[in-house]
């Protein structure tokens, strides 16, 4: 019998997720996660995200176990002008991870199912590996997808910094402000034994220094204080980003899905696509992967891009256009919760 191997690039959380999707799926297959880093989860990519994260009652095996989860989220708030939307939560399918750790649950479960985790491992070719299957879960930009000059798809930028002694700390509650810069500003409740929010900006921009500076103004502006300990962000991908697939390669995560357009959530997508993809390997049906992908995100993928494209538009003509068509915004927030 010829086994079968699959090479997976990556060992965050989409990585890990078509990891445990092979071998719960199909435990004779050989896996084998390469992770640049020399630690799974507790390295400087760890936090690149607000560290929030939703679910569905159905998808048990991602609830984050206890020392993944910082907090439980009960309500969100998204404010537009001079507009508030509140919306409950579904009792625990709301957190803020910490992240770090959700990525070491995913990998220990996939230790669990004889995945080989390779930590210290970069790989800087694709002629690298040998697998019959290979994973880009590398994230953005993906060094497959440039190597291969494959097409880039929609990106935008985020910062943020990690607030702890904040006077902003609200343990069960997500907040989003939309900003007429076509973008708009979070904040997350983090480490509650620090007060530690997480506020970022995104912008669908190429300009870096803006987003730092106008975090700032906001935080002045709403007179937002607490003591910085952690910075991070960087480029970040919008919606789908085409191929899905590419001869024996199929792109997860930031490779492939990225965030929800307009209002930027991840992780949860980085764990579908990896499932979707893993399954599809180890049922011997990977030819499918993009259709299926297709299916589940691209409504809402069109929608999202025509939004932010018609602001992007707006915003060339006159910036104090795009609030006005931030009532898209809030209908897209209320439908998509």
């Amino acid at each position: 019998m010829i086994q079968i191997k699959i090479d997976i690039v990556g060992g965050s959380i989409a990585g890990m997720s078509t990891a445990i999707a092979l071998k719960e799926n199909n435990p004779s297959l050989d896996v084998v996660v390469h992770e640049k880093h020399k630690k799974i989860g507790y390295n400087r990519e760890g936090r690149r995200c607000g560290e929030a994260h939703s679910i569905e009652e159905e998808w048990s095996k991602w609830i984050p176990e206890k020392n993944s989860i910082f907090n439980h989220i009960t309500r969100g708030e998204v404010t537009i002008g001079n507009k508030k939307i509140i919306t409950d939560v579904e009792e625990n399918t709301g957190f803020v991870l910490n992240r770090q750790e959700f990525v070491c649950q995913l990998a220990r479960r996939a230790e669990e199912l004889g995945t080989v985790i390779k930590t210290n491992d970069k790989i800087n070719s694709i002629n690298d590996l040998e697998g019959n299957y290979i994973i880009d879960a590398s994230g953005c930009p993906s060094f497959i997808k440039k190597e291969l000059g494959l097409k880039k798809g929609l990106t935008g930028l985020s910062y943020q910094q990690t607030l702890e002694n904040s006077n902003f700390f609200d343990p069960h509650t997500v907040k989003f402000f939309a900003s007429e810069k076509n973008g708009y500003f979070w904040i997350f409740p983090r480490n509650p034994k620090k007060t530690e929010i997480n506020i970022g900006i995104f912008l669908f921009s190429n300009q870096t220094h803006k987003c730092k500076n106008l975090l700032e103004e906001f935080k002045e502006e709403n007179k937002i204080k607490g003591d910085v300990n952690y910075i991070t962000g960087g480029l970040i991908p919008v919606g789908l980003n085409r191929p899905f697939k590419y001869k024996n390669i199929l792109f997860v995560g930031d490779s492939a899905v990225g965030t929800f357009p307009y209002t930027g959530q991840g992780i949860y997508r980085a764990l579908l696509s990896g499932d979707v993809a893993g399954t599809c390997i180890a049922n011997g049906i990977a030819h499918k992967y993009p259709r299926i992908i297709n299916q589940m995100f691209l409504k809402w993928d069109l929608i999202g891009k025509s939004i932010i494209l018609f602001n992007k538009g707006l915003t060339k003509i006159n910036p104090k256009l795009v609030l006005t068509t931030d009532r898209y915004f809030s209908s897209y927030v209320q439908l998509t919760h």
